[in-house]
């Protein structure tokens, strides 16, 4: 059972939405989104949008994707009613981006509130650095499976979870195209529809191509330009040698009439780098926000030289939703002991050591209390009387002072040793609770899959969050 959803707001202002001018979207583009509601609203005519992204991820990837989605379509839904035009709702699934490492793994709550990390499989670190897109799943996928259902506990939601993710995440398809799939069968149908854009289908490389190959004549702060090409090595940033053009990590040399042959007959091979994917974004869907989350936030200015020189009009930055999802059984755990999620926020044990403490007999502690500044005073006067005798035994004196004061805290901290164990199901109970909702030291949304939830609760969880996310747009 959820017991509650906390909603965390980001620390940061959303900016000026645009009235913006409703204009149809081009085909290629239409091609390239999974077939649902938000592509049939797309096509129906002249729409605005709002979009929001993040790279392909094993099982859908941490929570923040989800509320990325879920923020959206509220704010989309928001807008439609307030400017009676048709707004959609756009998840850019970025399956261009080469960082493996991020993308080839899950992490869940296993069956006793444990963390589980699932890796679909590792990529040798001299390999080239592929786009996620053509990462298919292979083999592998039926061990990662396997793997999430011996973690996942039993229940009535588990079955339908399993059936999702089998469904999408194949063998013989790319982690792209599955993370797409497994976005839109999850949200698809929320609110009025959410379009899931994919960014690397070769239809929408042809409608970005134009804007790409103009942004090669950009050079950003570090020398580069904006546009990455696909390599001997990978997925390659670009700079710009006279009138050649070469890939950073690989050295290979292209001419501007071989980057407009690519373009043309291979468009896959090119796509934007982290500035220039808004500016191509807004060119592609008539945006008039993207919904991001706070590194986002922090970046896409810098994108704004590269929206006045290729001639495409900026949206609005808006920080997403941020919550956390607390179960009963944590909540009651928070509850009986007075802790808010800041308590989480410290090294492992740094808690339960403070609780053990609190457990100290009054009478214990005040002694030991009394006993240290006793200690302090007393060497505080011999440290007087030494300087006036002998100044060259203030070292020795210091090193008395010290270790009695060690051993004093030995003692406590055996005292409350002693108390940890005899509170050994507090203990575990504590570390489990830490586990859901700050997993490795981090924000609970940066680490654990919506999986971990769907399949203890089922999809009621979405309405409960679709909840919180409303009087989130509500409120910008």
């Amino acid at each position: 059972m959820i017991s509650r959803i906390l909603s965390t707001p980001l620390p940061m202002a959303a900016g000026k939405i645009p009235a913006g001018k409703p204009r149809r979207v081009h085909p290629d583009v239409l091609a390239s989104v999974v077939p649902g509601p938000g592509r049939d609203r797309l096509a129906a005519g002249d729409v605005l949008a709002v979009t929001t992204g993040q790279q392909p991820v094993l099982f859908t990837g941490p929570l923040y994707t989800v509320y990325k989605a879920l923020s959206a379509i509220a704010l989309a839904q928001r807008l439609e009613r307030e400017r009676g035009v048709t707004v959609v709702p756009v998840f850019w699934v970025a399956g261009d981006d080469h960082d493996f490492a991020e993308a080839n793994h899950a992490t869940v709550l296993g069956r006793d509130g444990e963390l589980v990390k699932i890796v679909l499989r590792e990529r040798a670190h001299e390999a080239p650095q592929l786009p996620l897109f053509r990462e298919v799943l292979g083999p592998d996928i039926r061990a990662a499976l396997a793997a999430l259902d011996a973690a996942l506990p039993d229940s009535e939601c588990k079955p339908e979870v399993r059936q999702l993710l089998e469904a999408c995440y194949r063998s013989d398809v790319s982690l792209a195209d599955a993370s797409a799939e497994a976005l839109s069968q999850l949200l698809g149908a929320r609110g009025s529809g959410l379009a899931v854009f994919r960014a690397h289908d070769r239809n929408a490389k042809r409608a970005a191509a134009p804007w790409i190959l103009k942004a090669l004549d950009e050079t950003l702060p570090d020398g580069l330009t904006p546009v990455m090409v696909e390599g001997r090595l990978g997925r390659d940033r670009v700079r710009k040698d006279g009138n050649a053009f070469v890939l950073r990590r690989s050295g290979e040399r292209l001419t501007r009439s071989e980057l407009e042959t690519i373009a043309a007959k291979t468009p896959e091979k090119l796509s934007p780098n982290v500035l220039l994917r808004p500016v191509i974004e807004a060119a592609l869907f008539p945006t008039l926000a993207y919904v991001g989350g706070p590194g986002e936030m922090e970046y896409l200015p810098e994108a704004a030289p590269l929206f006045s020189s290729l001639g495409v009009a900026p949206q609005a930055h808006v920080p997403r939703w941020s919550g956390v999802i607390i179960e009963a059984r944590v909540d009651k755990i928070l509850s009986k002991h007075g802790l808010t999620l800041a308590d989480f926020d410290s090294q492992p044990g740094t808690l339960e050591t403070r609780i053990a403490k609190a457990e100290l007999p009054p009478e214990l502690a005040d002694s030991l209390n009394a006993l240290r500044a006793d200690v302090e005073s007393r060497f505080a006067r011999i440290s007087g009387e030494v300087q006036q005798l002998d100044p060259t035994l203030e070292r020795t004196v210091q090193a008395a002072r010290n270790a009695a004061l060690a051993g004093t805290n030995e003692i406590e901290k055996k005292l409350v040793a002693s108390l940890k164990r005899r509170q050994g199901t507090l203990v575990s109970q504590l570390v489990r609770a830490r586990a859901a909702l700050m997993p490795d030291g981090k924000p609970q949304e940066r680490v654990l899959t919506i999986m971990s939830f769907l399949a203890r609760y089922g999809g009621s969880l979405l309405d409960q969050i679709d909840a919180e996310v409303a009087r989130w747009a509500a409120g910008l």
